[in-house]
């Protein structure tokens, strides 16, 4: 999948590829931390850069702190609240190690806040996630009108979901309930467009849960199609922080298939309703799903990247 994205996004291809596969979070965490301190004992870096809250965030966090090498995390500062969530843990620990916190929202600050971290630590610079769609708007804005008259699909007339999140995979009752919400909707309302994740797709046959015929499950597809998807859609389905974010860039209403967000300003935005995976309240959620969502100024203006570069280049200095 990662291949995909350089291709698209114009970037290069790494030095180093891991190689590192799926596995338990044990297993993956100690299979990457062993394959960075490898990398960082032979090239000398200036510091770490970790972004988010994955597995290999925190990895890469723990390799350098035990190496003494500098450790800055992009999107720090993010909290559910639910330490169920592995993605919950990563994050914690991962601002714990780090020497410089890029937070994206004044959320982020009163989180790092509470917990003790220095001010002087903490550095606010935005969304680099907000760039991204800025800077892309032009490409996937082309996309839109071929896209959907490929799938015979209508601006605004159907909807878009993504399922990755172990507590949603992993409960046969859950993702049972999921798909089973996803059939009525599309039947009743409007087609869904689903790019299924692979671990989502292999629990889907082992439970033997089949899609209707409105509900079109797609393979995994790149940032460019996704954002045009998101452009025309009445409503996206999401378990992802990162679609929630996405999706209020562009003013799309989104149903989110959990109790709790990582990124509450787009709730008090009225960007985002947290439906959970009772079936019917996701029936109930999408039936009133419609139209645009007001504007959420929480993610900065757009230069997250050049304050990330400013910020350590001065840190680099000293």
């Amino acid at each position: 999948m990662s291949a995909l994205f350089f291709r698209q996004l114009g970037l290069n291809e790494p030095q180093h590829n891991l190689g590192i596969g799926s596995g338990t979070h044990g297993v993956q965490t100690a299979r990457i931390l062993e394959a960075v301190e490898e990398v960082l004992l032979d090239t000398s870096v200036d510091a770490i850069i970790v972004y988010g809250d994955t597995n290999s965030t925190l990895a890469g966090a723990l390799a350098a702190a035990k190496l003494h090498i500098p450790i800055a995390h992009v999107e720090a500062g993010l909290r559910s609240f639910n330490r169920r969530m592995p993605e919950e843990i990563n994050r914690v620990l991962t601002d714990h190690a780090s020497d410089l916190l890029f937070v994206p929202t004044k959320a982020a600050i009163d989180n790092l806040r509470r917990e003790g971290i220095a001010d002087e630590k903490v550095h606010m610079v935005g969304d680099v996630m907000y760039d991204a769609a800025l800077a892309f708007k032009p490409v996937y804005s082309e996309m839109v009108a071929h896209q959907l008259e490929a799938e015979k699909l209508q601006p605004r007339d159907y909807f878009v979901a993504t399922v990755h999140r172990a507590e949603n995979t992993d409960d046969a009752e859950v993702l049972r309930g999921i798909v089973g919400a996803f059939n009525q909707i599309a039947e009743a309302l409007a087609p869904i467009v689903w790019p299924v994740h692979p671990r989502t797709r292999k629990k889907m046959q082992e439970l033997e849960l089949l899609p209707a015929s409105r509900l079109r499950l797609l393979e995994p597809i790149g940032y460019l199609e996704m954002q045009a998807y998101l452009s025309g859609t009445r409503g996206v389905f999401t378990d992802s922080g990162g679609l929630q974010k996405e999706a209020a860039f562009q003013r799309v209403p989104t149903l989110t298939l959990r109790a709790e967000t990582e990124w509450p300003e787009t709730v008090e935005a009225g960007c985002n309703v947290l439906v959970g995976t009772v079936p019917a309240s996701i029936v109930a959620a999408a039936a009133q799903c419609h139209g645009t969502t007001p504007p959420c100024s929480a993610f900065g203006k757009g230069n997250a990247a050049a304050l990330i570069a400013q910020t350590l280049q001065g840190y680099a200095s000293r």
